[in-house]
């Protein structure tokens, strides 16, 4: 496929500066253009890879303006990194999707597969399952009895869709992830941890997208929720009875203990962990590394260290923190010198 620099501006609402008829058909960091490449500048600390670049077309910020000579055809808009996300989903868009069921698939007499799907070699698909239009099962999938899977829905190599559970339309399952298993549920006894049985399930709406070997556990009871909208990265940890409000995103390593609230569009950063039984306000936004151990009740709290405070007042503290050595030691020799004063006086 191959697009001039006018036809991109007319989709993303640019101004072309420079031959309106620069063609590109492929994209590029700036660092490292090719001709036929179409790159972006978003950040001004590489603006010297734009004098250097070879790529036909770059995407910059409207306020833009080159202290020398630049060899490519500029496209101005209003936000050059959201541009380029548009144009990348464009391109996705147009890429043909694959239709067909292998012969080495297996798919149970039972289950209702809709039209236009893919179902790659080696998929296995159980009693009573549905699978919607237009999905994409990549080879190794497995879905349990009785899961339904919406339409559009794209599943990655691996994944695994347990027994019961719920997928949206337009959802996106990476390789390895693995939706409704139990949840991490025993009950101390005398002779060891008897396992509570977790007969819920996991219920993914529209929308969604989750990272490779990520893991959402099916409820004890009820269901565990991922609301519309909502972005996991790798490896992360949904456990049972969660419920993840819509357009949350969840940086790698997120942890989130059992039957815990997440509000709508909050954001978290890696390795962040939440107790149990908490509940997360909207737009909360919390710092990688964070550990929360209880309710955040404001909404819009920013929060950092563990346990987490606000993140102003963390990074304060974090200064004082390093010098707490140098400030023992002041201390304790004040301490000895007030002592030291408090005998000259008593004699």
């Amino acid at each position: 496929m191959e697009f001039t620099a006018q036809m991109i501006a007319s989709l993303i609402e640019g101004t072309v500066v420079g031959d309106p008829g620069a063609k590109v058909n492929n994209f590029a960091k700036i660092e490292e253009g090719k001709p036929g490449c179409i790159s972006f500048l978003a950040n001004e600390k590489y603006e010297h890879y734009i004098y250097e670049t070879e790529s036909s077309v770059v995407l910059v910020n409207s306020n833009f303006e080159p202290k020398r000579e630049v060899k490519a055809t500029l496209i101005k808009v209003s936000d050059a990194r959201e541009a380029v996300a548009k144009l990348l989903q464009a391109y996705e868009s147009m890429k043909p999707k694959r239709k067909g069921i292998s012969e080495l698939a297996f798919i149970d007499p039972t289950a209702k597969v809709g039209k236009d799907c893919y179902i790659g070699p080696f998929v296995a698909i159980a009693e009573g399952v549905e699978v919607g239009d237009g999905c994409v099962l990549h080879p190794h999938v497995t879905i349990g009895r009785n899961a339904k899977v919406g339409d559009n829905t794209e599943i990655y190599s691996n994944a695994v869709i347990y027994h019961d559970c719920k997928v949206g339309n337009r959802c996106i399952l990476h390789a390895g992830c693995v939706i409704g298993a139990d949840g991490f549920g025993f009950q101390p006894t005398e002779n060891g941890y008897e396992k509570i049985p977790q007969i819920g399930i996991a219920i993914i709406e529209d929308d969604v997208e989750i990272g490779a070997n990520t893991c959402i556990d099916r409820a004890v009871m009820g269901a565990t929720i991922v609301h519309s909208g909502v972005k996991l990265d790798n490896l992360v940890q949904i456990a049972h009875n969660d419920e993840i409000g819509s357009h949350t995103v969840m940086s790698a390593q997120v942890g989130i203990a059992g039957s815990t609230k997440v509000g709508e569009w909050c954001m978290f950063g890696g390795q962040v962990g939440i107790a149990g039984h908490a509940t997360i306000a909207n737009r909360t936004q919390v710092g990688a590394q964070a550990g929360i151990p209880n309710s955040v009740k404001k909404e819009g709290t920013a929060l950092q260290g563990s346990p987490a405070i606000d993140f102003k007042n963390f990074w304060r503290s974090s200064v004082v923190f390093k010098n707490l050595p140098e400030l023992n030691a002041t201390v304790n020799q004040l301490k000895k010198e007030i002592d030291d004063l408090k005998k000259k006086l008593e004699q």
